[in-house]
Parts: C-alpha cells; sequence; structure tokens
C-alpha cells in the first residue's frame, strides 16, 4: 500500500471524496499528509477530525517559496509519501518538490487543458462561450497546468447557468479523480 499526501488551500471537497474512496477501499492507499497553506481553511479541521497529519503553513513565515517547498519536502519524507496529490491547492509547485516527486504529482484542474489554465478556469471557459467543459487530471511540471494529461471528462454545458456548471464539474471531480488515483496505483504510479 503507498502513501499519499494530499495538498490543499480550501474546504478540501476532493479531499473528502479521496478520503472517502480510501475508507471503502476504492483507493488502495493511506492518507498519511495533508499540506495546507492556510491556516483556517475548513480542509485542515477534516484532516483533524479524521486523524490525519498535517503540516499547515503560512507562505510570509517564508523567505521564499523554496523555503516553504524544502520544508513540505521534509514532512513529506517523514510521513514516507509516495505520492502527492493536489486537490485545490492554490500554490505553484517548486523544483524543490517536482525534483524529489518525478511525475508523482498530479493536480486536478476545471477545465480541458489545454485549454483555461491557471486561476478561474470555470469562469474563464464559460464567459468564453464554449459549448463542452470538463475537468483534466495532468501530471505536475514546471509549466502552470501544463503536465502530460492522465485523464479527462467532457459534458456539454449549452443551457446551463455558471453555477451548474460549477457544479457538474465538481460532481466529476469527485468520481474522476479518485478513479483516476486508484488505476495509477494499480499501474504502479
Amino acid at each position: 500500500m503507498i502513501n499519499i499526501a494530499v495538498f490543499a488551500s480550501g474546504t478540501g471537497t476532493n479531499f473528502d471524496a479521496i478520503l472517502e474512496n480510501i475508507n471503502v477501499g476504492k483507493i488502495d492507499a493511506k492518507l498519511v499528509l495533508l499540506v495546507c497553506d492556510k491556516p483556517q481553511a475548513l480542509v485542515v479541521e477534516k484532516a483533524n477530525k479524521a486523524n490525519i497529519n498535517t503540516f499547515v503553513f503560512n507562505p510570509k513565515d517564508y523567505v521564499d517559496k523554496l523555503a516553504y517547498d524544502s520544508a513540505i519536502l521534509e514532512q513529506c519524507q517523514k510521513n514516507n509519501v509516495d505520492l502527492i496529490i493536489l486537490a485545490g491547492y492554490m500554490r505553484i509547485v517548486s523544483s524543490v518538490l517536482l525534483k524529489a516527486y518525478p511525475n508523482r504529482i498530479i493536480n486536478i484542474h476545471p477545465s480541458l487543458l489545454p485549454a483555461f489554465k491557471g486561476k478561474d478556469a470555470i469562469k474563464q471557459a464559460y464567459d468564453y462561450g464554449v459549448k463542452v467543459m470538463g475537468v483534466s487530471i495532468h501530471y505536475v511540471n514546471e509549466d502552470l497546468d501544463g503536465g502530460a494529461i492522465i485523464a479527462q471528462q467532457a459534458f456539454n454545458n449549452e443551457g446551463m447557468s455558471l453555477e451548474e456548471a460549477e457544479k457538474h464539474i465538481h460532481d466529476i471531480e469527485h468520481q474522476l479523480y479518485p478513479k483516476t488515483i486508484q488505476k495509477l496505483i494499480k499501474e504502479g504510479i
């Protein structure tokens, strides 16, 4: 069984989906660490309630990104993390982590990459008027939302409000991410 760390910055809905799938045996892994850059984030409370180790930090307490990513790496090594899963983590991962975990850091993004990278991707796609929206899971590399795509799922969003499209995307994320994580584990990452 592999050890995973989830990196998140907010409410932790993908964290919930991953943990639930681990608990019912649909993901053959142990969630050993939550990394969060927002001390007041709801996901921290969820991890504490589930007795999962947490590393919560304020980026302003570090001289730069390399310093806090080095502290994160230390926590990952201390917890024997095999795979890092970004789930609403609103920071760009530096070379410190990328070198330590090559092809073992994955991210979920609420658009059909390579379109609509970065923040507010759902709104970007909606405002652009696309007729098909979706979710992408990809490996993390030096480029923002630029790593190789592992999985995607699309849907026709014609006639949907922005709120309806957002809800549909989150529903897809909560199904696709756990399935993709398990597939990677079965394939030996």
